[in-house]
């Protein structure tokens, strides 16, 4: 457990530490337009990975695939903080990418397969504190870092915590048996890569004119891809994305609520500190605190449903409240206007943390619970692709609307592609209020968006089957009622 919350944590930091920071680096680097690269770059390899490196955990064993990950994901670090230009920066974030898919998903096969169907929620939720954690640290850490020392060390600063985490994984993280046969899909692998990256390659080109035949061509080229890659799953031996388990209800939903987190959550929570440096003019450490509230809520949320649902075994009423408590909470944020405290939108964001943590880890439990062992790592893997292709397509999409509305609404004499918060700060009145007023603009139907996706959810949601968690498997409402009396 606490190997597995060491190189969690660790992951989950690096994501959130760079948050603060977005504008700051890519003004320095003097490509502010292609921020959200920074983070693009950096999903969209974990993304395309996970599938991967999930059936290969069936195929060698969990152990191996967890420490080489760790070991790439650091020197990445390193590389990361020596960028002197974007692409280079772009480059080492998807090398960086890459090695942390290995992390999370190594982390959720490992506690399934050590724990049961009844106690896993519980250890799940203990688990799955690295995020949350993560967002409440991480962009404090991030703004100081940025602010006293250089951008350089948001990335140098996980080589002495990686190296101290996987000196203790290598100790302390068992050897588990392989649950699959020894034959890989590499056609699977090659076709979902392919697929993945041209139509997130799409959705990023498509805001600019210039790049819109070739937004066209990407998607059309991701379709294809696509489409091969489901024929492909369909017949393969090994496949790398099991089809067959989605015919279950249960895990069906599991993975529809999954890639809702992922839209409806890190799409937004990556841009939230440069939203509120920008529109209520605070520096990046106090930036870093205003997701505190959600983190918070997320937390506290996250570790009482598992402990809850541990005890009693049910777990279909917390997906239906957190979706509809996520869906409230951001159509309020997209209301609040202009000039509030910042604790008007902290105590909102609470809400919307309240409501995420209430089932964010509790999908994942019940989904690894309703599979067959033999394809835990492939399972864990296709609940994990859903949540990242949502976030990876939703960051490139509030990345995209972000960089062209700031371009379009900001006044023609001020240079959207080198404004950063520091140079912000520096301004005159009316150029600060310029600024605030667009960011503002720009967010709130995003925030509106984001509230209609998790009012989807409740739809989902209520589809979930009745059921309960025993020490074997799930076991359907009747079929307890029966065995009780």
């Amino acid at each position: 457990m606490i190997a597995l919350l060491t190189v969690g944590l660790l992951g989950a930091l690096d994501h959130t530490i760079v948050s603060t920071s977005l504008a700051t680096i890519a003004g320095d680097l003097g490509a502010l337009g292609h921020m959200g690269w920074i983070v693009v770059g950096y999903t969209l390899a974990s993304t395309v990975l996970l599938p991967v490196l999930g059936r290969l955990a069936d195929v060698v064993g969990a152990r191996p695939v967890f420490l080489a990950s760790l070991a790439g994901f650091l020197i990445a670090s390193a590389a990361c903080g020596f960028a002197q230009d974007m692409t280079f920066l772009i480059v080492a974030r998807v090398l960086q990418g890459m090695s942390s898919a290995g992390l999370h998903l190594m982390s959720q096969t490992i506690v399934a397969h050590v724990t049961t169907p009844r106690e896993r929620p519980r250890v799940m939720s203990l688990i799955g504190i690295a995020f949350p954690v993560a967002i409440l640290v991480g962009p404090v850490i991030g703004g100081l870092i940025a602010d006293f020392w250089g951008w350089p060390w948001l990335f140098w600063i996980n080589l002495p915590f990686g190296i101290a985490a996987f000196a203790l994984a290598a100790f302390a993280v068992p050897r588990i048996a392989p649950g699959a046969g020894r034959g890989f899909d590499y056609a699977g692998a090659a076709a979902f890569t392919a697929s993945l990256t041209a139509i997130v390659l799409g959705v990023t080109w498509m805001g600019e004119p210039d790049t819109a035949p070739a937004a066209v061509t990407a998607f059309a080229i991701g379709g294809i891809a696509f489409a091969g890659f489901v024929l492909i799953e369909q017949r393969a031996p090994q496949p790398i994305l099991s089809f067959r388990v989605l015919r279950d209800r249960t895990v069906a939903v599991g993975v529809t609520l999954s890639a809702i987190i992922g839209l409806g959550l890190f799409a937004i929570v990556a841009y939230l500190p440069t939203y509120f440096q920008m529109a209520y003019r605070t520096t990046a450490t106090v930036s870093g605190l205003v997701p505190i509230a959600t983190v918070l809520g997320m937390l506290v949320s996250n570790l009482l449903t598992g402990a809850l649902i541990a005890r009693s075994g049910r777990y279909r009423m917390y997906p239906i409240l957190g979706t509809a408590l996520a869906s409230a909470g951001l159509l309020v944020m997209a209301l609040l206007p202009l000039g509030l405290p910042l604790w008007a939108p902290m105590i909102v964001m609470a809400v919307v943390g309240i409501g995420i943590g209430a089932f964010m880890n509790v999908v994942v439990a019940v989904v690894q619970s309703a599979a067959p062992r033999e394809e835990l790592g492939a399972v864990t893997a296709t609940t994990n692709v859903v949540r990242q292709v949502g976030s990876t397509l939703g960051t490139a999409i509030v990345g995209g609307v972000i960089g062209a509305g700031v371009a379009s609404l900001l006044p023609s004499w001020l240079d959207a592609e080198t404004l950063t918060p520091q140079a912000l700060q520096g301004a005159d009145a009316a150029v600060q209020d310029a600024v605030a007023s667009a960011y503002h603009d720009i967010f709130a139907p995003i925030f509106i968006v984001i509230a209609a996706v998790y009012a989807v959810g409740v739809v989902v949601a209520l589809l979930l089957p009745h059921g309960r968690l025993t020490d074997d498997e799930i076991v359907a409402a009747d079929e307890v009622e029966v065995a009780t009396r």
